[in-house]
């Protein structure tokens, strides 16, 4: 289960097709990647005093010039200031995804990440192209911030009453600590959509459209989307009562030999499941009758 009722979208059959698509373990993979970047600038930095960590950043306009390895590479850039928040925010993230694929698997998990990562890169290339066209200075893009940050958001989908310890001292629910992650993230847009800055404005909705696609059947559910549907065989049993008793003298009539409970109060009475409508039948009859079809 998903969200208390998980439904059968197209996410959910191509992974029930697909069992074994995906990579296991994917954060650990990217996390690892992450320190291992950040080690090897610090040490260019310190023996050669260049960064070349710059070499792997999403920079749109490289990109449309052949720098094609930068669609990929982006992902295992780190956005941590320090090495403590470097290792901070990995462990952070490997927990909560880890978490996240035992919940929903790993290929939807990665199916998830994946997608994210394209509807950021196509994202990330329109705005490149605009760039283009403008007196805007070249500069990365940080996608994996917000990449990372659409993971914690569907955990706290999830487990929004779960509590985690702010700077490991003050529990706070995961939905509070998600909802003050969105609106610093929209107060951020706001901020530089009026500075002018629109397109870098645009940058997060790639990870919150795709956050919106995978939890969308929560979101349907809250919006009074979802519409139960009863299976047609099923029977009303209170309806069919009801119906019985508006005749006079009994309440369960068998529709083969027209027995009633008030000719035999010990015969016990069934209604069919397999006929369409409300059909009653004595014990004799239940299980030997012609079903009644209206096609």
């Amino acid at each position: 289960m998903i969200y208390g009722n998980r439904g059968y979208g197209p996410i959910d059959r191509f992974c029930a097709k697909h069992p074994n698509f995906g990579i296991p373990n994917l954060m650990k993979i990217i996390v690892f990647g992450q320190i291992a970047v950040y080690l090897v600038d610090l040490i260019s930095r310190l023996m050669f005093s260049q960064s070349w960590m710059s070499i792997l950043q999403f920079y749109p306009a490289y990109i449309l010039h052949g720098q094609v390895w930068r669609l990929v590479t982006w992902v295992v850039v780190p956005y941590a200031s320090s090495p403590f928040m470097l290792l901070l925010s990995c462990y952070f993230y490997y927990w909560i995804a880890a978490m996240l694929e035992r919940e929903w698997g790993t290929a939807r998990f990665t199916l998830f990440y994946l997608s994210g990562m394209v509807l950021s890169v196509l994202l990330g290339l329109a705005m490149g192209l605009v760039q283009m066209n403008t007196t805007f200075t070249i500069s990365p893009i940080n996608l994996g911030y917000y990449l990372n940050l659409s993971i914690f958001l569907v955990l706290a989908v999830l487990y929004g009453e779960m509590q985690v310890l702010l700077f490991f001292v003050v529990p706070v629910k995961m939905k509070w600590m998600a909802l003050i992650d969105v609106v610093l993230v929209v107060l951020d847009m706001v901020d530089l959509a009026r500075m002018g800055y629109w397109m870098l404005a645009l940058v997060p909705l790639a990870s919150f459209v795709n956050f919106v696609v995978f939890t969308w059947p929560f979101w349907r559910a809250k919006l009074g989307l979802a519409r139960h549907k009863t299976n047609p065989k099923v029977i009303h049993f209170k309806q069919a009562q009801k119906k019985a008793q508006e005749t006079r003298g009994y309440h369960h009539k068998c529709a083969v030999c027209g027995i009633t409970d008030a000719d035999d109060p010990d015969m016990e009475f069934r209604y069919c499941s397999k006929c369409d409508g409300y059909y009653c039948y004595c014990a004799n009859h239940i299980n030997n009758h012609v079903h009644i079809h209206k096609d």
